[in-house]
């Protein structure tokens, strides 16, 4: 870039930035206009990618319990085991026997403790099982009608129902969330559009100063275009400040989690400053579209 482009460059960001404070009572409507945008934006986005977070570890936590036949010999389960393994959607697999189920059961209750302590491998009325993970939680009704049919195996449980509806209600929320933001973004610019196009036209002297002096349309354009800009960084800041300070907020008063550990928040750091990245990126776009916008359409330039 040759030192005529910069200084040309420079002046531009000078001027975009002085014009601001010099029409403060219409910037003041735009950075207000994009504040409240992004701060219903940083929520939409803060709930979103907890969602994804939820859903992670709901389906890293969900487990198919394939309970085995009763009577079921080390050849039989060889048998299931080798079946089990042939299924696409399983991801892992891991085997518990009656006596380890009813070691468990026995640590966890002194009442189990009185009742299952004279059991052995023959007079307990318990089952080995397989525990499997899947890989793709949407598929694990048909995974489970799969490991359902396989000989050797009695019962299969895994939440059934109360899954497939959790993971469709995180879905739901997390288009929503998108949803929300993509029609902030699209109503703020056609908002800034307006509120600029009032400052463009309080200015047509100006402008008509700069076309007789042989201006082209670019060098025009370019001051809106950084002042749009000026407005988008200004109208960041106290979204980005409530979202770091907030969200830590919450994350410790809610000790990570809500309602159990299962489901957990994502940690702050460096969750927030992601974030603030994303609103200072939505806020210059949202600013310097609707900037270009009012000056290509409105003023004809």
């Amino acid at each position: 870039m040759s030192m005529r482009a910069i200084r040309i460059l420079s002046r531009n960001i000078r001027d975009s930035f002085k014009s601001v404070f010099r029409n403060f009572s219409l910037s003041l409507a735009s950075i207000s206009c994009i504040t409240i945008t992004l701060l219903v934006v940083a929520l939409s986005i803060v709930l979103s990618f907890n969602v994804n977070n939820f859903t992670k570890l709901v389906e890293k936590d969900v487990t198919i319990v394939t309970f085995l036949d009763v009577d079921i010999d080390e050849a039989g389960r060889e048998e299931v085991l080798t079946e089990l393994k042939k299924i696409n959607n399983i991801d892992k697999i891991s085997f518990e026997s009656k006596m380890e189920i009813a070691d468990e059961m026995m640590d966890a209750n002194e009442t189990y403790k009185n009742i299952m302590s004279d059991w052995d491998e023959e007079s307990s009325p318990l089952q080995d099982t397989y525990l499997v993970k899947v890989k793709d939680i949407e598929q694990i009704e048909k995974t489970a009608n799969q490991i359902k049919k396989i000989k050797g195996v009695n019962i299969v449980k895994y939440g059934e129902g109360m899954i497939e509806k959790l993971v469709s209600t995180f879905d739901l929320v997390n288009k929503v969330c998108y949803g929300i933001v993509l029609a902030l973004i699209i109503v703020t610019a056609f908002l800034i559009t307006n509120t600029i196009k009032i400052t463009i036209f309080s200015r047509k002297r100006e402008i008509e100063i700069m076309r007789l002096v042989g201006a082209s349309n670019i060098n025009i354009k370019i001051p809106f275009i950084f002042e749009g800009l000026f407005l988008g960084l200004l109208g960041s800041i106290i979204p980005i400040a409530v979202t770091i300070y907030g969200y830590k907020a919450i994350y410790t008063k809610m000790d990570g989690q809500v309602f159990s550990s299962i489901i957990k928040l994502v940690k702050p750091m460096p969750f927030v400053f992601e974030i603030s990245i994303i609103l200072v990126i939505i806020g210059m776009f949202v600013g310097m579209f609707g900037s270009w916008q009012a000056v290509r359409k409105y003023l004809k330039i």
